[in-house]
């Protein structure tokens, strides 16, 4: 239990990453609401989000490519500090009370071309410090830090935003990111991970990471399945908004509390997988969580009950954390270590690239049939994949066999 905690370098890496995702959280709770109130409109907030997740689309690749060739540490220090630019800009714009649409799209832009390279490095970044043998809890840690902020990030943001507006979200924002620049820093004595080679074209790297991915059909289709969730099932910075607001009435406070119910759902997710690893090995529960998460978003779909819908979103939240974590565990100790950067790029492109089209899905299908019908239908297409991929290979969501004893 607990074992990554063991290796020093992590532990600092955990305290920027605590301090730091508290404040990327206020700002993915503040941009679309600033978005919202600029436009009023679902499909424009949906746009914001596609913005901003776009660059790591198109990307991360060569996000990939650089977190393979290059020390993750020395990436890390640059994307860190960079990801301070956006924030404080939304700050000095919306503070001044004339902050404009396309000002926000251009934030989002930058933000999300950070990310492309931020990405790869830092989940790459993470066997180096703990080792394989501590993969899974460091990995369950990361998400339980990145799900309590979840749930302390929005609910002092909907706070702040009710109390005096989102320009203090955004600064927040941009001073927590010197925190991980700080534990960066102080890190020691990590492993020498051999380089791929200079004389390599970049096409080759590129056509070596996808190869392996075809030749492995395990993290090719847990790949698979991370993006079509992701796509149909992960739109919640551009349906939740529109929930809290045109269903439910609840205003900022009560989209703060959403979040916050989803975050805490999936704080105990992430805590449940770091105190019991075990269950990160396990791919039937993988299979059926993956349902859990649907049928809980078909809860919310149809609730206008603010507590069932809150209770709906913890379901949900506590699912999806447990089917993501142990999607990257699966994949991640699959990969040869010449390789990681390379597939975790991949793997970027499933949970956040493909963001783009479902804000766009989601926003478009809200502007249509409304939020209800966009959330309900995104939650059945992804439910339908996952049992799709089950039948069609069972391998996926099942244990490998143990070998048979010698006679």
């Amino acid at each position: 239990m607990l074992g990554a905690l063991r290796h020093r370098n992590y532990r600092l890496f955990l305290t920027g990453q605590i301090i730091s995702t508290i404040g990327t959280w206020m700002q993915s709770v503040a941009m679309p609401w600033l978005a919202l109130q600029l436009t009023h409109s679902g499909l424009l907030v949906g746009l914001v989000l596609a913005v901003q997740f776009t660059p790591v689309l198109l990307g991360s690749q060569f996000g990939g490519i650089v977190a393979d060739r290059f020390r993750k540490r020395s990436i890390l220090l640059v994307t860190q500090a960079a990801f301070t630019i956006p924030s404080f800009s939304l700050f000095l714009l919306s503070s001044s009370g004339h902050a404009m649409y396309w000002e926000v799209l251009i934030a989002a832009a930058a933000t999300g071309t950070i990310n492309a390279f931020d990405v790869p490095a830092r989940q790459s970044f993470v066997v180096e410090m703990v080792g394989k043998q501590d993969l899974m809890n460091a990995i369950a840690l990361n998400s339980s830090v990145f799900n309590g902020a979840a749930v302390v990030g929005p609910s002092v943001a909907g706070v702040i935003i009710g109390a005096v507006g989102v320009p203090v979200c955004f600064l927040a924002n941009s001073v927590s990111y010197l925190a991980a620049v700080g534990a960066l820093l102080l890190m020691r004595n990590l492993p020498a991970i051999v380089r791929e080679q200079h004389d390599q074209r970049w096409r080759q790297r590129l056509a070596e990471g996808a190869s392996y991915v075809v030749r492995e059909p395990v993290v090719g289709l847990l790949l698979i399945d991370v993006a079509v969730f992701s796509l149909f099932a992960m739109n919640r910075l551009t349906l939740i908004p529109l929930f809290a607001d045109q269903v439910l009435h609840a205003g900022a406070s009560g989209f703060g509390f959403l979040m916050a119910s989803m975050g805490l759902g999936a704080l105990v997710g992430a805590l449940t997988l770091a105190f019991f690893p075990g269950l990160g090995a396990n791919p039937a529960r993988q299979f059926w969580l993956g349902l859990l998460w649907v049928a809980a978003l078909l809860v919310f779909s149809f609730s206008r009950v603010f507590l069932l819908s809150s209770a709906a979103l913890f379901v949900a939240g506590y699912s999806q954390i447990s089917f993501v974590a142990t999607a990257n565990s699966r994949i991640q100790t699959l990969t040869p270590d010449g390789l990681r950067g390379r597939v975790m790029g991949l793997y970027a492109q499933a949970l956040i690239g493909v963001g783009p089209l479902g804000a766009m899905q989601a926003g478009a299908l809200a502007t249509l049939l409304g939020a209800p019908w966009a959330m309900a239908i995104g939650a059945t297409v992804a439910g339908a994949v996952v049992v799709a991929t089950r039948l069609l290979r069972p391998t996926v969501f099942q244990r490998p066999a143990l070998p048979e004893p010698d006679l």
